[in-house]
């Protein structure tokens, strides 16, 4: 009876509350030095989608009356939203990732959250706070997805989507849109592109490596160059999307097929032709390479090269190259399929 009662009392003061942002303000006194959380020794955790990823927090000591709140920082807005309570007895889950995480609790001082069958929106950064009266503290630490960021246009040409088409579609090609910091890292991979696009923070950029008349001029540094923060609404650009390890396989299926016949090919081998994502996806984690141009879902004709050679397009770079939307009709293409 007497847990019973306590119980009833811990879900009345852990019920979430308004949501909060992570970033002290600037010129604010830098927190108290950790007494209950141990320092993590990576704040960031490395994974890939359809693992399973694990974000420590271990307690060194357990405070009387404590509780520790596992939450994100959604990066699209910023702000927080609660995962899971716990008071080390009972615990609760809470918003879209409720079904897919648990706490690992591998002694009694483990608070670490455990996130099964990793998503693309999982990226991102997670707070661990211990809740203890005056001696609230927590830690920070971020997700990062090992994945691929590529540039998307529809077919009736660039500058087409406002926000929340771009982000529609790249969910549609298996990808969601791409942050700041995984177009950043593309660029210092080599992603060059001279249109600008959406990202999930609402901000248009493009990434330059090679300065160029047509992409802002020839004096202009190379980089990520930005227009800011556009309207969602009436402002059209195209989308820079981003996915990560595929749970299948893409492959291409050979023959003289217009778009319909691709799509019947795919499923005559028990397949789907597969999106844009997909074959980027292939491409990046394994290595699928093919000089024949093949259809997929969006009515785009593509083939992945991770080995540049002249009778392949004869750039001097690997990536994934397009012929544009020909003709849906034109049965000149073999397809690229996948099954999961």
């Amino acid at each position: 009876m007497h847990r019973l009662l306590l119980l009833g009392c811990f879900w009345l003061l852990t019920a979430p509350t308004v949501s909060s942002i992570f970033q002290r303000p600037t010129g604010s006194p830098a927190p108290p030095r950790l007494q209950y959380l141990l320092e993590p020794l990576h704040s960031t955790v490395h994974t890939q989608r359809g693992a399973t990823a694990t974000l420590p927090c271990v307690l060194r000591a357990l405070p009387r009356n404590y509780r520790v709140k596992w939450s994100k920082v959604e990066p699209a807005n910023y702000r927080e939203s609660i995962i899971i309570i716990t008071n080390g007895l009972y615990h609760k889950n809470y918003g879209p990732l409720s079904p897919r995480v648990h706490l690992r609790h591998s002694h009694r001082y483990d608070a670490s959250l455990t996130i099964t069958d990793v998503a693309l929106e999982d990226e991102g950064r997670y707070r661990c706070q211990l809740v203890n009266g005056l001696d609230d503290e927590s830690v920070s630490l971020t997700l990062h997805l090992e994945g691929v960021v590529f540039p998307y246009q529809p077919s009736n040409g660039r500058y087409k989507f406002n926000y929340h088409e771009a982000k529609r579609a790249c969910e549609q090609q298996d990808s969601r849109l791409a942050t700041y910091q995984q177009l950043y890292k593309a660029w210092t991979e080599g992603l060059d592109w001279c249109n600008a696009g959406w990202i999930l923070d609402g901000t248009v950029h493009y990434p330059i490596i090679n300065s160029r008349e047509p992409c802002g001029g020839r004096l202009l540094l190379p980089g990520v160059r930005t227009y800011g923060a556009k309207d969602k609404q009436k402002d059209r650009f195209d989308a820079f999307c981003f996915t990560s390890a595929l749970q299948g396989q893409v492959y291409f299926v050979r023959g003289h097929l217009n778009f319909k016949e691709a799509g019947q090919a795919c499923r005559n081998h028990g397949a789907a032709i597969a999106k844009v994502g997909q074959l980027y996806s292939a491409w990046k984690f394994s290595q699928l390479d093919r000089c024949d141009g093949g259809w997929l879902a969006d009515g785009s004709v593509r083939y992945p090269i991770t080995t540049p050679r002249e009778r392949c397009g004869g750039l001097p770079d690997p990536g994934v190259r397009s012929f544009g939307f020909p003709s849906k009709e034109m049965r000149t293409y073999g397809t690229y399929c996948f099954v999961g």
